[in-house]
C-alpha cells in the first residue's frame, strides 16, 4: 500500500504551489516512488548545534506547514487575525521561532517520516523542552506522545507519556469522530478561556487516553465513547486534538488568546449548509436547487434555477451560524476538472473569511486530458485540498470501486477512494449515495437487502430495496452535500443510471474501502420537503459504524428533530429551505435545542 500511495502521493506534490518555499534552500517536494519522499537542497546541521534565539517580530507567526492536507484555513484565520506568517524551511527556523504553529494534518507515519528525514523533529523538541511558545493542532497534538497505531506502532517526538490508539467503534459510536463537541476543561490552559460550553470542530480516528503519567499536561478531554484528550497544556506548550480555524468565532478565540492577549468573543451558532454550484446558461457560477435533481426552471426558457452567488451565500450562512458549508460542483470541467479554476476560485475565496469545515464534491475522479497526460483522483482531491477544501466528496466512482470490490473481495488500493483516504485520512473523504425505492412483495424477491417500508408501493407492496444510481452529485444541509440528476435509467452525464448495488451493500463496501462519511441521499424525497426517508437512514445508520449524513426532504424544523430520534444518523442535511429562507437556520437549532437535542449554541 505504501508503494501504491507513493506513485499518486507524488503526483500530488509535484503540481503543489511552492510559493512559500525558496527554491534554493527549501524542501522540494519531488515526484518519486517512494511515499513523501524529500529532496533537499541544502544540509541541515544538527539542531542539537544550532542556539535558540527569537528573532521574529511580535506580529509574525511561524507556521510548520510539512506538505499534507488543508493548511490554507490555519493561514487565513491567523492573516485575519493580524498576523504575518513565515513558513518553516529548515530546522533553524523552528528554533528561531517567536511563535510556533503545527497544523499536523495526514496519517502520523508519515508526518513523522518527514519530520525525521528533515531534522526537524529534533528541532521542534529542543523548541518544546525550552518552553517556548507553540501550539500543535490535531495531528500536532498526537505527534507529541510516545507512539501511535496508526499503521504502527509508529515512534513519535516522545515528549509526552502515552499511545495514540483508534476510538472504539463497538460501542456504537461513529469512527472516525467527525462533528462539534463540547470540552471538560480540567485546567487553566489560558487559550481556552472562551470556550466555556461552546462546541468545538473534532475530524479524527485516533485519540490519546489521560493517564496518571501524562495527567500533567491535560487541559481538557472530551467524550466520544469514553474520554480522551482533546487539549494538552504545559507552561507556554499548548496543543489541541480540534481544529480551532474551522471552530467558527470559539475557534477563533483559541488562536487569538495563543497570539496575543485576552480577547472576548461573541456566541456562536451550530448548523451545515450545503450550495449546489453549477454554470447557468451565461457561463456563471451561481448556486441552485433541485426539484428530484431537476434544477431547471418549468418554463418556456428553461433557465437553470439561480438562489445566488455562491461565495455570498457561503458567507451569509457562516454569519447566520452555519457550522460547515459543503459546495457540490454539478457542473464541474468533466473533461478536465483540473482546469475547473472558477470552483478553484470559490474555495479560495470562501476560506478568506468563513471559518468553518469547507466540503466539496462533483469530478473527483482519474481522468486523461485531450493531450493524452493522466490525472490521478489523488491529484484533482489534493487542488481542492489546498484551495481550502477540509473533505472531500466522491459520488459514481465510489459505486463502481464498490462494485468491483463485492465481485472479487480485494482492495486493489487504485480506486480514488482508496488513494485519497490512504493519504488524507478516512475523515477526509464522504462517499456520497444516491438511491431511489425499487418497490416488491417480498424481502426475498432481489439478492440485495430490503426492508418494509413505511409508505406503501404503488401496488400496495410492503418491501423496497433502495437501488443506488450514479451520475453528477448534487446538495447538503447539516453534514455535507448530494448528486445530481433525473430519476432516468439511461443517462449517465446529467442523469442517473441505476446500478446492480443496493444502498445497504454500498454502505458496507465503502466503509471497508476507507470512507469516513456517507452522505445518504434519496431521489424519491430529494425537493418534495415531507421529510427525510426514515426506512432509508435508519437502514443505513444500523448498518455501519462511520458517521452517516440524512439528506432529501427536509421541510420543516421537525424534519431534523425526527431524523434524529428515530435513527442513528450523525447529522441531517438540506439546502433549498435555507436558500429559499423557508426555514432559517437558526429556527432549526433552537428547535432542536427545545427538543433536548445537542446543538452547538
Amino acid at each position: 500500500m505504501a508503494a501504491a500511495a507513493a506513485a499518486t502521493t507524488t503526483q500530488m506534490d509535484n503540481t503543489r504551489s511552492l510559493s512559500s518555499i525558496s527554491s534554493t534552500s527549501s524542501l522540494l517536494f519531488t515526484r518519486t516512488n517512494e511515499f513523501y519522499k524529500i529532496q533537499n537542497r541544502v544540509k541541515f546541521k544538527s539542531p542539537r548545534a544550532l542556539s535558540i534565539r527569537a528573532t521574529s517580530s511580535d506580529s509574525v507567526v511561524t507556521l510548520l506547514d510539512y506538505g499534507a492536507g488543508n493548511v490554507r484555513s490555519v493561514r487565513n484565520a491567523i492573516r485575519h487575525l493580524g498576523f504575518g506568517i513565515k513558513d518553516v524551511q529548515t530546522p533553524e527556523d523552528i528554533l528561531n521561532a517567536n511563535r510556533l504553529i503545527f497544523p499536523g494534518v495526514g496519517a502520523f507515519a508519515a508526518a513523522m517520516d518527514v519530520l525525521n528525514k528533515t531534522g526537524m523533529a529534533e528541532a521542534l523538541c529542543a523548541y518544546i523542552e525550552k518552553d517556548r511558545p507553540f501550539l500543535g493542532i490535531c495531528l500536532g497534538l498526537q505527534l507529541l506522545f510516545q507512539s501511535s497505531e496508526e499503521n504502527g506502532p509508529v515512534n513519535g517526538l516522545g515528549l509526552i507519556p502515552g499511545v495514540v490508539g483508534r476510538f472504539d467503534s463497538s460501542n456504537g459510536f461513529r469512527v472516525p469522530q467527525i462533528g462539534w463537541n463540547a470540552l471538560q476543561i480540567t485546567k487553566d490552559s489560558e487559550i481556552l478561556d472562551d470556550v466555556g460550553d461552546h462546541h468545538v470542530y473534532f475530524v479524527h480516528s485516533y485519540r490519546a487516553m489521560p493517564s496518571d503519567d501524562n495527567k500533567e499536561w491535560v487541559s481538557s478531554t472530551c467524550n466520544y465513547g469514553d474520554n480522551f484528550i482533546a487539549s494538552v497544556r504545559r507552561g507556554n506548550v499548548h496543543a489541541v486534538q480540534f481544529h480551532p480555524e474551522k471552530s467558527g468565532d470559539v475557534g477563533l478565540s483559541v488562536l487569538r488568546r495563543f497570539l496575543h492577549p485576552k480577547t472576548n468573543i461573541p456566541k456562536v451558532a451550530f448548523v451545515i449548509a450545503c450550495l449546489d454550484v453549477r454554470a447557468n446558461d451565461k457561463g456563471d457560477l451561481v448556486v441552485t436547487k433541485g426539484d428530484q435533481y431537476d434544477v431547471r426552471e418549468h418554463t418556456k426558457e428553461n433557465e437553470v434555477r439561480n438562489l445566488g452567488k455562491p461565495v455570498e451565500l457561503a458567507r451569509q450562512y457562516y454569519k447566520e451560524g452555519a457550522d460547515e458549508i459543503s459546495f457540490l460542483n454539478i457542473t464541474g470541467f468533466r473533461d478536465f476538472p483540473l482546469g475547473d479554476l472558477p470552483m478553484l476560485q470559490v474555495l479560495r475565496l470562501t476560506s478568506e473569511n468563513v471559518f468553518v469545515p469547507l466540503t466539496v464534491g462533483g469530478g473527483i475522479r482519474d481522468f486523461t486530458d485531450a493531450n493524452g497526460r493522466h490525472y490521478s483522483s489523488l491529484e484533482v482531491a489534493s487542488e481542492y485540498f489546498r484551495s481550502g477544501a477540509d473533505k472531500i466528496s466522491i459520488g459514481s466512482d465510489a459505486v463502481y470501486a464498490a462494485e468491483d470490490y463485492l465481485k472479487t473481495g480485494v482492495k486493489t488500493g487504485k480506486s480514488s477512494l482508496e488513494q485519497i483516504s490512504r493519504v488524507y485520512g478516512n475523515q477526509a473523504v464522504v462517499v456520497s449515495i444516491d438511491p431511489r425505492r425499487v418497490y416488491i412483495t417480498h424481502p426475498n424477491d432481489v439478492e440485495f437487502k430490503a426492508v418494509r417500508v413505511t409508505d406503501l408501493g404503488p401496488n400496495g407492496e410492503e418491501y423496497a430495496w433502495y437501488q443506488c444510481t450514479v451520475g453528477i452529485l448534487c446538495f447538503i444541509v447539516t453534514f455535507l452535500f448530494v448528486h445530481t440528476a433525473t430519476q432516468s435509467d439511461k443517462a449517465v452525464n446529467g442523469g442517473r443510471e441505476g446500478r446492480p448495488i443496493g444502498a445497504y451493500e454500498l454502505a458496507k463496501a465503502v466503509e471497508d474501502l476507507g470512507a469516513g462519511e456517507i452522505l445518504l441521499n434519496c431521489i424519491d424525497c430529494d425537493g418534495q420537503g415531507k421529510g427525510f426517508d426514515m426506512d432509508l437512514i435508519k437502514l443505513i445508520s444500523d448498518a455501519v459504524s462511520i458517521p452517516v449524513i440524512a439528506s432529501s426532504g427536509a421541510g420543516a424544523v421537525e424534519h431534523f428533530s425526527d431524523v434524529f430520534r428515530k435513527t442513528n444518523a450523525s447529522a441531517a442535511l438540506a439546502a433549498g429551505i435555507f436558500h429559499r429562507k423557508e426555514v432559517p437556520i437558526q429556527s432549526v437549532k433552537e428547535h432542536l435545542y427545545k427538543e433536548g437535542i445537542e446543538v452547538r449554541i
